[in-house]
């Protein structure tokens, strides 16, 4: 049994024998989605883990892409139509959307076991444990017989928009240069799967011979990397033309470590 986002209102915290629980099927995995409290926040879904497997993404809270203004999602790519009960329920939506996407992508949406969101943004839930990590929505059975927890709570992030899958890395880049200067750096990753656009990996100040880490979720699944692309900037002219450059970078995938 696969729970899309199963409703809070009139749900959360009654017996097993009311709504969605484990016991209701051999194994069941649930997508939480919209799961702030009906008060104040009118979250549709239900918060606790009652499956299996219980996946968070982005949280579970707010998803990306549903903060658009009111216009901009009603006019929506998908139709007036779809992006008018979007407007209404989005967050609550995502599931099924995530659901569909994860057909399309077999190795997609893989879920972190971690205590919280929080915990998931630190190093502490990467990369996934030898027996891998389960995969979010169609695939999610193919973990069935790795669960030895009572339930696994499972963080992972997901786009803005259809085509949703990302593939999470660590990213450490130790700077070379002369002096520090104020700055970003961005890295883009090319491998035998596809190449990813820019995302970046430090804002503020750079300090040459510093050490920087950072999580990546990138929009395609790397796998073997062949280069790594580096580039700062730092958004102002600059008469002493300051360089910078990389010792070192390391790409660790969450999927293998």
């Amino acid at each position: 049994l696969s729970g899309l986002d199963p409703a809070q209102p009139y749900f959360q915290s009654t017996p097993i024998e009311v709504r969605l629980d484990k016991s209701d099927a051999e194994f069941v995995d649930v997508i939480h989605t919209d799961s702030a409290p009906t008060i104040p926040y009118l979250g549709f879904g239900i918060s606790p883990a009652i499956g299996h497997l219980d996946f968070y993404p982005n949280g579970g809270k707010q998803m990306p892409g549903c903060g658009k203004n009111p216009v901009s999602q009603i006019v929506d790519l998908d139709g007036i139509w779809e992006g008018t009960r979007d407007f209404v329920a989005c967050n609550h939506l995502r599931s099924y959307k995530y659901y569909s996407d994860s057909i399309i992508y077999p190795d997609g949406f893989l879920g972190y076991s971690c205590a919280s969101y929080n915990v998931f943004e630190t190093e502490r839930c990467f990369p996934c444990p030898r027996e891998g990590c389960p995969n979010m929505g169609h695939f999610a059975d193919k973990f069935k017989g790795k669960i030895e927890n009572n339930f696994l709570k499972l963080y992972l992030n997901t786009g803005e928009a259809k085509g949703f899958a990302l593939w999470r890395y660590k990213v450490t880049v130790t700077l070379s240069g002369k002096r520090k200067v104020r700055g970003y750096v961005n890295i883009a990753l090319y491998g035998s799967g596809g190449n990813t656009r820019q995302h970046q990996v430090v804002k503020g100040t750079l300090q040459p011979d510093n050490t920087y880490t950072s999580f990546i979720d990138v929009e395609v699944n790397v796998g073997t990397v062949t280069k790594v692309k580096f580039l700062w900037n730092n958004n102002i002219l600059n008469p002493t033309f300051p360089k910078l450059g990389a010792a070192t970078i390391t790409v660790q995938s969450g999927e293998n470590g």
